[in-house]
């Protein structure tokens, strides 16, 4: 008898130290693997599917929850070097009768990569609209977000098809000329004037560098291990030729102001959020934007960074659907009238 009970407890703790020890041996040998399936888990438990969709020998892919319903879809763009599932963090605080989208901008992580792609902001632009057409999304407008690079695309496209979009969603933007540098632009600046395009600080190659960067887009200061560190890095660093591509293509002369040349054409609703402590791009551009967009509402977040989504998701969430919520109304209003 005592020797069954002893075989069950070997059995019992064979069962439990067997996953235990594969998460201990990937995390220390394998933390991109891990942060890969971190990502997989959060999209099944939010409910987030993976798909494609290719047109023309193009391929999009995205994650999308829910279908489309009375109140408008809504499609998120990400920044520059991420991916689509950045959103994951928002989407956890959205409404779950709200048809989400979010799909990876061209050339990043699921979406096709060409060499011969135009990957300046409007080029972007015409991208996400192929992608857009290709799923039909507007069949009816939609709400658009956009963050950093994906806010300019955002921005962009709401200039260039305004009959597509409902109202839009702009979090701290590329492409404007900030009243004030920040830390970054002066950083391109000094890059400038070198002719040094090797050290760019949102192109890291090390974990050194990785954690500068972080440092750079965020204000709250996330105590982050060593190995998540190298594991960030391993995923990122096969891609740094094409972000450097990619990089250079956003702030040639033709496209980086893309957003301060195309705002006064926007139409749709606008809201704007950034954080007050942003380093990458300067708060001002708020006010730039403001006094462009009639009626646009500003949300300047309190110590908070350019990583807006990441640092205050739930805040951002908040906004995003508030914003719209009053939106309903104010249409329902008119059709009482």
């Amino acid at each position: 008898m005592d020797l069954d009970i002893l075989n069950m407890f070997l059995i019992a703790g064979g069962t439990l130290i067997i996953p235990i020890l594969a998460f201990v041996t990937s995390f220390f040998l394998w933390p991109a693997a891990l942060i890969r399936i971190y990502y997989w888990y959060w999209r099944r438990a939010l409910g987030m599917q993976v798909k494609y969709v290719t047109c023309e020998n193009y391929t999009f892919c995205y994650t999308s929850r829910g279908r489309p319903g009375p109140k408008p879809s809504i499609l998120m763009l990400h920044g520059f070097s991420a991916h689509k599932d950045m959103w994951l963090a928002i989407t956890k605080f959205l409404p779950k009768n709200l048809h989400v989208i979010c799909v990876d901008m061209p050339g990043h992580e699921g979406t096709t990569r060409s060499a011969i792609d135009d990957y300046t902001f409007s080029g972007q632009a015409k991208r996400i609209h192929q992608f857009v057409e290709s799923i039909n999304l507007n069949k009816k407008p939609f709400h658009l977000v956009g963050t950093s690079m994906g806010g300019c695309v955002a921005g962009v496209y709401a200039s260039l098809y305004p009959s597509e979009i409902s109202s839009l969603t702009l979090i701290c933007p590329a492409g404007l000329q900030y009243p004030k540098d920040s830390k970054f632009l002066k950083h391109l600046n000094e890059i400038k004037e070198s002719g040094d395009d090797t050290q760019i600080l949102l192109i890291p190659s090390t974990a050194d560098e990785m954690e500068q960067m972080l440092k750079l887009c965020s204000f709250v200061r996330f105590k982050i291990p060593q190995q998540v560190l190298q594991g960030l890095l391993e995923v990122r660093i096969p891609h740094n030729d094409f972000y450097r591509k990619v990089f250079l293509d956003l702030v040639e002369e033709k496209s980086r102001y893309s957003l301060q040349d195309s705002m006064h054409k926007i139409t749709a609703p606008t809201q704007i959020i950034w954080g007050r402590q942003d380093q990458v791009l300067d708060v001002s551009g708020a006010e730039v934007l403001a006094n462009a967009i009639p009626g646009s509402q500003v949300e300047i977040l309190e110590n908070c960074g350019h990583s807006v989504v990441m640092e205050r998701p739930r805040k951002s969430a908040k906004l995003i659907a508030d914003f719209l919520s009053s939106l309903q109304s104010t249409e329902n209003n008119k059709k009482h009238d």
